[in-house]
């Protein structure tokens, strides 16, 4: 059963940031307006240019995903949960920071939650073993 939880986990997380980044990289506005969130048109090409950050992160997740179907994937998928943890922490704390001085709009702080929400899980997650626990 822990296995299964994993793997669905691995397949929601890369499947959302895949789909955001292949958006951001083909139509940041549309998925900007799909975010309820607006940009200037000078900076579409640099939200493409992040899309294929958001885009690596959605394919380390699927990784993470075909690696919990694998009888030993503990150690790679570990490795796959501290460097998304720590992209993702950043990403919160650059958020956040931007839209404490008013550089972003508010409406990024739903990113800063939800990469920051899923960064402290795996971080806890590591810390805790549940990596390990689900392979037995």
């Amino acid at each position: 059963m822990k296995r299964r939880l994993l793997f669905a986990y691995q397949i929601l997380t890369g499947l959302s940031d895949t789909s955001t980044g292949l958006l951001l990289i083909a139509a940041p506005a549309l998925t900007l307006r799909l975010m309820h969130l607006h940009a200037v048109a000078d900076t579409l090409p640099f939200l493409s240019y992040i899309g294929a950050f958001v885009l690596s992160v959605g394919l380390a997740c699927l990784y993470g995903a075909l690696l919990t179907t694998r009888p030993v994937f503990t150690a790679k998928l570990e490795a796959v949960w501290l460097l998304t943890a720590i992209t993702r922490g950043i990403v919160a704390i650059f958020v956040v920071s931007k839209v404490a001085t008013g550089a972003l709009e508010t409406g990024w702080v739903t990113v800063a939650i939800s990469d920051g929400a899923l960064a402290l899980l795996q971080i806890i997650g590591l810390a805790r073993g549940w990596l390990s626990d689900a392979a037995e």
